[in-house]
């Protein structure tokens, strides 16, 4: 397989290192040259998108991680054939499937027809990636879903669990995304307003993703376009 390694967290994001690790470096990378967290699925079409190409299997992209995904299957590595974003740092359960950049750039390859992973680590407050683990636990991942065959315009979503150093290995668990609303709550001073929402508090329906990775296993979802 030809793989696209892209992301939302930026080119030097750690948890692109420890996917390419995942693959024994085997991958193209395509991905942003600035963090875009959040950006959903944006795509630039009214400037010019400048591509930085550090070397034949690295490239920066001025642009969102939609446009690295569009970019990479039309332009860079039109012969790719499987396309991994993330490492993200902060989990992409449930409704945050609809914001992530990380999401949305294996959306687009499924759009061109091209199948994805995206894969992300949810973060507790206090605790630190271990990105040596979590590029262990994407190996897992990979060999348990690469092999399988996917139908055109589905993708795979994946979150680890944050577990704390000894935990037991996680499970691989198949699950439905979870349909509650992430904390919708804001804190007011005078006429602004700021998000204050506990994301860990969430509301989950059981035996869905959220479910699962907040119960310490790794949550893996098949996503229809």
């Amino acid at each position: 397989m030809t793989f696209v390694l892209t992301n939302d967290d930026g080119i030097d994001a750690p948890g692109l290192q420890a996917l390419s690790q995942a693959i024994d470096g085997k991958g193209i990378i395509v991905a942003p040259l600035h963090h875009h967290s959040g950006c959903s699925h944006q795509v630039t079409t009214t400037r010019s998108i400048a591509v930085h190409k550090h070397n034949e299997s690295r490239y920066a992209v001025d642009g969102t991680p939609a446009d690295c995904t569009r970019l990479a299957l039309t332009q860079l590595v039109p012969d790719a054939s499987y396309v991994l974003s993330g490492i993200n740092a902060g989990g992409n359960l449930g409704s945050d499937t609809y914001i992530s950049g990380t999401v949305a750039a294996v959306r687009e390859a499924a759009m061109l027809g091209v199948p994805g992973i995206a894969v992300s680590h949810y973060i507790k407050r206090g605790l630190a990636i271990d990105w040596d683990m979590a590029a262990k636990q994407a190996a897992r991942v990979l060999d348990k879903l690469l092999p399988q065959s996917i139908e055109r315009g589905n993708f795979w979503n994946v979150n680890f669990p944050h577990l704390a150093p000894g935990s037991p290995e996680p499970d691989l668990i198949f699950c439905p995304l979870c349909r509650q609303p992430l904390p919708v709550a804001y804190e007011q001073d005078g006429d602004n307003f700021r998000y204050s929402g506990d994301y860990s508090q969430r509301k989950r329906d059981p035996q869905s993703d959220v479910d699962v990775c907040f119960s310490g296993n790794i949550a893996i979802t098949l996503i229809r376009l």
